[in-house]
This record gives C-alpha cells, structure tokens and sequence, in this order.
C-alpha cells in the first residue's frame, strides 16, 4: 500500500468515524436559568439549554412543587406551566402559569432531537 493510499484510506475512516458520532448524538442539558439547586426569586421563566436543536413535537417538561415552607409531608404538587421553544432551536421555556411560590420546583424535562431517541433528567430549584 502505498503512502498515499494510506493516508486517504485513514482521513476516509476518521471522517466515516466523525459522521457516525454526529448522527447518533444525543441532546445534553447544557445549562438551565435557574440553574440546578440554586435559590431564587420566583422566575417568570425557566430556561433549559441543550446540546442539540430539540424536536418541539416529542420534547417537554413538566413543573412540580417538591416541598413548601411549613410542609414537610406535602405530595407532591403539579405547577400549571407553558412549554415552548425559543429562538434558539437548543433552548425550552418553561412558563408558569402563575407566579410561583416559595417552595422546592422540580423540573422534569424530555429532549429529543434529530435522532429521536429521547433523554430525560431534572432541574430542581428553590423559590425564596
């Protein structure tokens, strides 16, 4: 085999290698505003930003209440919330409903981008 040859044949599974690992990439929670297990006043929004652009379709959230000041046996309570994209295809808002109250949220989120397998994690945070 000739140099040449060689070098083509490596550069050709190098980027067969590359291709692969981008179609198969699955979307990461990059970061969130509030960020986990901060303390905060009461958002207006919730931000989730991903590694990939989300499949709006197949992605979601839900907002639930964990705790509240003076409850420590309360269930578990869902927040009535607005779930939609943002400018940037990466990004999920999560909007309640009603201004939220001082207590534990947690966020619950699904993602699925372009290869439709979808990922799922938390975001907790606490509402001073």
């Amino acid at each position: 085999m000739s140099y040449q040859s060689f070098i083509a044949k490596t550069a050709l599974t190098i980027a067969a290698a590359a291709f692969a690992t981008a179609a198969f990439a699955h979307p990461k929670l990059l970061g969130s505003t509030p960020e986990d297990n901060s303390t905060v006043s009461a958002p207006e929004k919730i931000e989730l930003r991903f590694s990939e652009n989300l499949s709006k379709q197949f992605s979601g959230a839900s907002l639930v209440m964990t705790s509240m000041p003076g409850m420590s046996h309360a269930a578990p309570m869902k927040v009535g919330a607005k779930i939609s994209g943002a400018e940037d295809p990466k990004t999920m808002v999560i909007t309640p409903t009603q201004p939220l109250m001082p207590g534990v949220y947690s966020i619950d989120w699904r993602a699925v981008s372009s290869d439709t397998h979808p990922i799922t994690g938390k975001v907790t945070f606490t509402v001073k």
